[in-house]
């Protein structure tokens, strides 16, 4: 039997990825950052995680705004990493998990959801910038992963993404194959990369959006993505891909009743010292 075993939310972008392929980890503009995942991997390792549910947007590198789907779910057993920039990354394909996505893509069918179903596919600096700095490669997880649409109306609705991750948490706890899984939330936070507000950043919205998250989720489950759009800037909508995390978790300790499992804080770091917050927050799911 598969176990949701706990939840990372994360931003991402491209200079996270551009900072670790230059080797610039001991950087005193990037050490801090770097040294913050060392705890998250260490917890990785001691709860024998083997599957990461990498949710995530893309940048226009899988889809584009011709098809452009509200989810997509990965189903190869080898994932290409997306060529962004000049020149391709150093980085070695992705492995997939192709018995375990087929079954939640079966199981989010039955619940409702109707993903995209992608027998290739390309992960950008939406799981990218983040995957390298839970394992380095090679690759001892793999991934399934599940593309959220933050980008073209209409967009799902973060009430959506709890639900989405609520799904997700059910897909696990049905999979009759051992698996020690945690969900991987990527998006935002704060930034704005257009328009007379460009580089906008809120990090007093950043953390409170993280505290929330950890302690009190419902008022981001409530809100619209105006509120987001207003607090965080146009494109910090990605922040609502952090609830399928949190309502993967939520779902989990639902679901066990009496014995209900407890969450606990690994670790969380943020920052904001370029065009986005970077934040950082680990959960545990142990037993109570």
């Amino acid at each position: 039997m598969a176990t949701l075993v706990g939840g990372i939310g994360s931003s991402h972008a491209p200079s996270i990825a551009f900072a670790y392929d230059a080797g610039h980890q001991d950087r005193p503009e990037w050490k801090a950052y770097f040294e913050a995942w060392a705890p998250v991997r260490a917890w990785l390792r001691a709860v024998r995680a083997d599957t990461v549910i990498a949710v995530y947007n893309d940048h226009l590198n899988r889809f584009q705004f011709d098809a452009y789907p509200t989810f997509a779910l990965g189903l190869a057993p080898m994932l290409s990493v997306a060529r962004e920039g000049r020149t391709p990354r150093s980085l070695p394909d992705v492995p997939g998990d192709a018995p375990f996505a087929w079954h939640t893509a079966n199981s989010l069918v039955h619940d409702e959801f109707d993903p995209a179903l992608c027998q290739e596919m390309t992960l950008d600096h939406g799981v990218m910038s983040i995957l390298p700095l839970l394992d380095p490669p090679p690759w001892t997880l793999k991934v399934v992963p599940i593309a959220v649409n933050v980008i073209l109306e209409p967009m799902p609705t973060p009430r959506r993404c709890w639900r989405l991750g609520e799904a997700i948490a059910r897909a696990i706890d049905s999979f009759d194959s051992d698996r020690r899984v945690v969900v991987l939330a990527t998006g935002g936070l704060s930034h704005q990369l257009h328009g007379s507000d460009f580089g906008f950043t809120n990090p007093a919205w950043d953390r409170r959006f993280m505290d929330l998250i950890e302690a009190d989720p419902q008022p981001l489950v409530d809100a619209s993505h105006a509120d987001y759009i207003t607090r965080g800037g146009a494109e910090s909508v990605e922040m609502m891909v952090w609830l399928a995390m949190r309502g993967a978790l939520a779902q989990a300790v639902q679901r066990a009743g009496a014995t209900a499992p407890r969450l606990r804080r690994v670790t969380r770091y943020y920052e904001a010292p370029m065009l986005t917050g970077y934040g950082m927050l680990t959960l545990a799911l142990e037993p109570g």
